[in-house]
């Protein structure tokens, strides 16, 4: 369906990819994945004819609907989120819209051959819009709608009345609801509950098109894909299989490169050896020149550069008492505008334990950020009693975290101010840990991405010596290398966690107990995450 020939594309200095090739068919499952900055937007928008390769051909079927989802949503405004969906369903949104005009014009008096030329035209109309499944887009709008969480209640909802993360599910929407025949999809999950990427994971499996997207969300993109491209050290190359795959297979072919490399290294030095020793020769002459002729012809391999890993080891933090959280009767309620309550969670009885790692889940709306406030103290329980233990100091992560970081301040000026206690050298080295490059310390907060600012936080925190690290979605942003890096220092961390996160890869590897809020009660399983999910199942 879309072939990329040879294709190139520069960013400025620097070579995104160059001959890349890429076949997309029918069949295909593709997950996009490199470093961030290495060209996968780029190489989307080469697709979509928004951009064109500095080199190489694009060739794409004729007639290929393509449908493009990207984090650059634009203005939205004017429509209710159902018209939004279905006005972005492409031909079939324009082919609805002359319907109504037609029908209208049908309803007039018009002349002979008018009439006869709008009843042609209707037929025409009629056939086609009825062949790409016309009839059923506001079924089909609505339950994608409904499926990424925007319910019936909020169908004619003005669009610009929602949050920049709802538009986001509203833009995911049309272009699902366009049922393209190649969708591209640039972190669909990012602005998504577990719920919502559940339901869209579930979608994916009964789209009959291609697919190519990126996500950070690694468990999604093992169940989603079965083929990985990676564009990486200006070379696209493909995999089969899925992420974890992948990721084997890179390895594998990584050593088998460098062993590749070692033996060219060794011949190579023999023979330079031998041009050095005999170069003055004359007896050697001819020997000397056919081995330079053949040094000359050969093609060098080269390594691509690995991208550093810092080992960073965090302190362990003050012990705490053996129970660090104690809720008894706990209750939550928020008053409503017309008078009343609305209960979030009630009757909360519970401990949590030194050392514990706890996910707390439940569906969107559920109570959890608001159960994780309670337990902080702030906001205040409707009822019930919560107690912290003895010398509990508590690092608490949430979205809002990021509005605490000053704008003005350079990223090792915001470390050092929030750290003071910790040397120049230990605060490189936390931020080495985090991603952060030489280059990266002396960029101001104000110029980082969500992600880079999550990175400083989280650093914050887990370097400040808190022995109850409280995690609201502290994945969100991150990307896959920075998700793990993040994950092995929370494991490593000797203290007791509370998390809440969308991501079942972080919250398997991580969680020993479960906390789930639902309808209004609080349900503790004891057992990681798997176990959890085996007992839900089994209900």
């Amino acid at each position: 369906m879309i072939h990329l020939t040879n294709i190139a594309k520069q960013f400025g200095d620097r070579a995104l990819f160059r001959d890349g090739s890429v076949q997309i068919r029918s069949c295909d499952r593709i997950g996009l994945v490199g470093p961030n900055g290495c060209g996968k937007t780029s190489l989307f928008r080469i697709i979509m004819g928004i951009e064109a390769p500095d080199a190489g051909t694009v060739a794409i079927a004729r007639d290929t609907v393509l449908g493009y989802f990207s984090q650059d949503i634009g203005d939205m405004r004017g429509r209710s989120a159902l018209e939004e969906v279905k006005a972005g369903a492409g031909r079939v949104a324009s082919l609805g819209a002359e319907l109504e005009v037609l029908e209208a014009q049908l309803a007039e008096e018009l002349a002979e051959e008018a009439m006869s030329k709008v009843i042609q035209r209707y037929g025409e109309v009629q056939a086609e819009f009825q062949q790409r499944g016309g009839y059923d887009l506001d079924a089909r709008a609505k339950a994608v709608l409904t499926g990424l969480g925007i319910g019936p209640n909020d169908y004619h909802r003005p669009v610009e009345y929602f949050s920049g993360g709802w538009k986001m599910r509203i833009a995911l929407a049309s272009i699902l609801t366009l049922n393209p025949d190649v969708l591209l999809m640039d972190e669909p999950t990012n602005h998504l509950d577990l719920e919502s990427i559940l339901w869209l994971e579930e979608w994916l499996g009964t789209f009959k098109g291609g697919l190519v997207m990126t996500s950070h969300d690694r468990e999604f993109m093992n169940r989603s894909v079965n083929r990985i491209v990676e564009i990486a050290n200006g070379s696209i190359t493909s995999y089969s299989g899925n992420y974890e795959f992948y990721l084997k297979e890179r390895e594998i072919r990584r050593e088998q490169l460098q062993a590749s490399f070692r033996r060219q290294q060794e011949m190579l030095a023999k023979e330079e050896e031998f041009i050095a020793r005999f170069a003055a020769r004359a007896s050697h002459a001819a020997q000397v020149q056919s081995r330079v002729k053949k040094l000359e012809k050969i093609e060098r391999i080269e390594v691509p550069t690995e991208s550093k890993t810092i080992q960073f080891r965090f302190d362990i933090p003050p012990r705490s008492g053996n129970d660090v959280v104690r809720m008894e009767n706990l209750a939550k309620a928020w008053p409503l505008p017309e008078g009343g309550r609305k209960s979030v969670f009630g009757g909360v009885t519970g401990m949590v334990k030194r050392l514990d790692k706890i996910a707390v889940t439940g569906v969107n709306g559920a109570g959890k950020s608001t159960f994780l406030k309670v337990i902080l103290g702030l906001t205040a329980a409707t009822q019930g009693i919560v107690q912290l233990g003895a010398n509990v100091r508590v690092g608490y992560f949430s979205q809002h975290s990021l509005e605490t970081l000053n704008e003005k301040n350079t990223v090792i000026e915001e470390i050092t101010q929030a750290l003071p206690n910790l040397k120049i050298g230990n605060i490189r080295g936390l931020l080495g840990a985090f991603l952060f490059s030489d280059e990266d310390v002396n960029k101001k907060i104000s110029v980082l991405s969500g992600g880079e600012k999550s990175r400083v936080v989280l650093a914050i925190i887990l370097a400040s010596q808190a022995n109850l690290l409280v995690l609201d979605e502290p994945t969100n942003h991150l990307d896959i290398e920075s998700r793990e890096i993040l994950l092995k220092a929370i494991e490593e961390f000797e203290g007791t966690v509370l998390v809440v996160s969308h991501d079942r890869h972080f919250l398997r590897a991580l969680a020993h107990r479960v906390f789930e809020i639902s309808h209004g009660a609080l349900q503790v399983y004891e057992g990681n995450y798997d176990y959890y999910l085996s007992q839900k199942n089994a209900i």
